[in-house]
């Protein structure tokens, strides 16, 4: 013992006890030899030399390192001292599902607060990007909670977004505002066929601006309300501008939206506007609005609910996708030698898009008996006799020419072309 505490080339191994008799004694520091020998000074040394640490965080080639940190937050003090604090059972298992979300077999009963914490967990490790588990983890959600997840969704200009993603799409359900402005979809494309299912009855504003839609389309869009009185049967503002292929015929097929409120045509191939006017005012009670209606300016449709950062996450996972490659240096080179400039993208605008436009050249229209195109319908109330006759009369007109008022009135809505039962057919 007495070698061991004198010797240069050991650190001072503490105090000392001694067992005597079945009790623990401390050796007495006071004698010689041992005091001398502890009164020269040496230097402090935590680590013998050569030893080092490294603190692995979240190593993607080494799991088992990531299973060990991974329930740990490491945190500094205020002396700038490092802490790690042990993360609760709670985070842990939140963690775990979300890694593993797409393997759930349902969430429909379960708490809506705790399926908030997960669809955050899931969204924070990206796992709705991911192909094929995202969109079985998205549909997860939707079925079980409906509008929660989306109840308000923006696509303008992303057309992008709805070529990749268009599954995940169609998985949302219950929304109530949906834009897709300015995305060039075509009266065949598969998102327009969408919107007459039934999981978007819910739809009460669609905004279809720059679609390059024609009367077509606007048929297709219409027949289940035509026919079954199912669809967007509840849409109270719809925004068919900047379609130009859409004539004074497929304004015909609007007059099965009975609570539309709010109607933009503006851009349209209409030839006689006129006519069009007094027709939707017969049939629906739309009125020719002489200023531009806010309802169109598509600042109330934004995205809203627990997936609003998850568009956000498509759109850059997808703009990364198809970013063009930076040329080598000897293609740059070449590029220089033959002046020939590299190509930039530039943002396609929307036509009318125009905040000074002429309110002239806008046919925008709404009801004169709804204040807010957004609130609920309300009954109609005679201001007085003279006004219900000519209402009357306007109304009884049109279906004179048809025969008899009671049955052509009936069947106006339920007789249908050959072209109508083919596309009901195809549905």
């Amino acid at each position: 013992m007495s070698y061991y505490l004198n010797s240069e080339n050991h650190l001072d191994p503490g105090p000392i006890y001694v067992r005597e008799n079945g009790q623990l004694h401390m050796v007495n520091l006071a004698l010689d030899g041992v005091r001398n020998s502890l009164q020269k000074p040496r230097p402090f040394r935590l680590f013998p030399k050569g030893f080092s640490v490294e603190l692995c965080m979240n190593r993607e080639d080494d799991t088992t390192q990531k299973e060990k940190t991974d329930h740990f937050i490491f945190t500094y003090t205020r002396e700038g001292n490092l802490r790690y604090s042990a993360k609760s059972l709670f985070s842990l298992v939140l963690g775990f599902i979300s890694d593993n979300v797409d393997h759930i077999d349902s969430l429909i009963g379960f708490p809506e607060q705790i399926a908030e914490k997960l669809f955050s967990a899931a969204e924070a490790r990206q796992k709705f990007t991911e192909p094929g588990t995202g969109l079985r983890a998205l549909q997860k959600f939707t079925e079980a909670y409906g509008s929660l997840v989306l109840c308000s969704l923006c696509l303008r200009n992303r057309y992008l977004v709805i070529s990749e993603k268009l599954e995940e799409i169609k998985s949302f359900r219950e929304l109530t505002c949906l834009d897709l402005s300015c995305c060039k979809l075509g009266d065949e494309h598969e998102l327009l066929e969408h919107l007459t299912n039934e999981a978007l009855s819910s739809v009460t504003q669609l905004h279809l601006k720059d679609n390059c839609l024609s009367d077509a389309g606007v048929r297709k869009m219409t027949a289940p309300v035509r026919v079954m009185k199912r669809g967007l049967e509840n849409l109270t503002l719809l925004d068919l501008s900047c379609n130009p292929e859409i004539t004074d015929a497929g304004i015909g097929y609007l007059f099965s939206f009975r609570k539309l409120n709010c109607l933009d045509i503006s851009g349209t191939g209409l030839k006689d506007i006129k006519a069009i006017k007094h027709k939707l005012q017969t049939h629906i009670g739309l009125v020719h609005s002489k200023v531009p209606l806010k309802e169109f300016d598509h600042s109330n449709c934004k995205t809203e609910g627990w997936a609003d950062q998850i568009v956000l996450q498509w759109e850059r996972v997808t703009s990364e996708a198809v970013k063009p490659r930076e040329p080598s240096e000897p293609r740059k080179a070449a590029q220089h030698f033959y002046g020939k400039r590299t190509r930039t993208e530039t943002p396609v605008k929307c036509p009318l898009a125009d905040t000074h436009m002429n309110s002239s050249e806008k046919l925008q229209f709404y009801k004169e008996q709804v204040p807010d195109c957004h609130g609920p319908l309300l009954k109609r109330e005679a201001v007085s006799s003279q006004e219900s006759k000519k209402s009357k009369r306007a109304f009884e007109e049109p279906e004179k020419e048809q025969g008899n008022s009671s049955q052509s009135s009936k069947q106006k809505y339920v007789c249908l072309a050959v072209e109508d039962w083919d596309l009901l057919n195809s549905y």
